[in-house]
């Protein structure tokens, strides 16, 4: 049954994940990059915090509850290990992406975005001594091909990357630590009280990324309407993704957990074809076939 959890759990977190990255796009029309990053990481937060000290949080624990052996407790060494995750995977990557994302095109962003998943196989790999069947390769080559081809339609002569140097080289730092973050999370999420843990990086996350842009001058006009998407984001393709992501983790360990993360993107690209009506082409099509057929060959035994 660990088997199946650890699956579920990061598929769930790249589709709460890509339907965030939708709405963002709807957001970012009229809120600061920064300052939206900044209040949908402080809205999962306290709406994580809102459960934890809930009377359903018992029944949300039991849901989470998996046969892998847990530890209840926090020590020194995790407080530590926290405060990395939420430098590295809170503030620091969506500040440099974010910053990146304004000095070079779309097509850059979206194919060095993928960076994140060899980043976050290498570290696994190379640090924590992660191993993996020769088949498991062969589905991390297939989701991380389909993952560039998708998220640049093939349109590979539209790529500028010596010429918006710096917003390219900010996009790949960005996807560094998040393949840190990401590994870094490892060491946390035996923790029984998963919720706790999430809810603290939200939380630390966000308001660091609200007083880096107090301190930057940015400005924090929040139109009402913004108000819905930025608290669907917060609260489900944040919070919610954050925690599947955890729950992946402790299942099936960070190299797995992290290529398939990066499905995001092909559920990303339905919703927003359905949504906001973006073409969506035969190349994208076989992309993203060949996306969840590397997820079938991860998790075929």
């Amino acid at each position: 049954m660990t088997h199946h959890w650890g699956y579920v759990g990061a598929v769930v977190s790249a589709i709460l994940f890509g339907i965030g990255a939708t709405l963002n796009k709807i957001v970012l029309a009229d809120v600061h990059p920064t300052v939206v990053a900044g209040l949908t990481y402080l809205f999962a937060g306290v709406a994580l915090a809102a459960i934890r000290f809930s009377p359903a949080r018992s029944r949300i624990m039991c849901l989470l509850k998996t046969p892998t052996k847990t530890e209840k407790t926090f020590c020194r060494k995790d407080t530590l290990v926290l405060v990395l995750v939420v430098l590295s995977g809170s503030t620091i990557a969506p500040f440099l992406f974010l910053n990146g994302l304004n000095c070079t095109t779309a097509v850059n962003a979206s194919l060095l975005q993928n960076a994140e998943a060899l980043f976050t196989v290498l570290i696994a790999v190379v640090f924590l001594r992660e191993r993996a069947h020769r088949k498991d390769w062969f589905g991390v080559l297939f989701l991380i091909i389909g993952a560039v081809f998708l998220t640049t339609n093939a349109e590979f002569g539209s790529l500028t990357l010596t010429q918006s140097l710096l917003g390219n080289v900010l996009i790949v730092s960005a996807c560094l630590f998040w393949g840190i973050d990401n590994n870094l999370s490892k060491l946390l999420c035996f923790k029984e009280d998963l919720i706790l843990v999430t809810a603290s990086k939200c939380l630390l996350g966000g308001s660091t990324l609200l007083l880096l842009a107090y301190v930057l001058n940015s400005s924090f006009s929040v139109p009402l309407l913004a108000l819905p998407y930025l608290l669907v984001i917060g609260i489900f393709s944040i919070g919610l993704s954050i925690l599947f992501f955890m729950l992946g983790l402790r299942e099936i360990g960070s190299l797995r957990t992290g290529v398939i993360f990066s499905t995001s993107s092909l559920f990303g690209a339905v919703f927003a074809f359905v949504v906001l009506r973006e073409g969506f082409t035969m190349i994208q099509v076989l992309a993203g076939l060949m996306m969840l057929l590397g997820v079938y060959v991860l998790y075929r035994k």
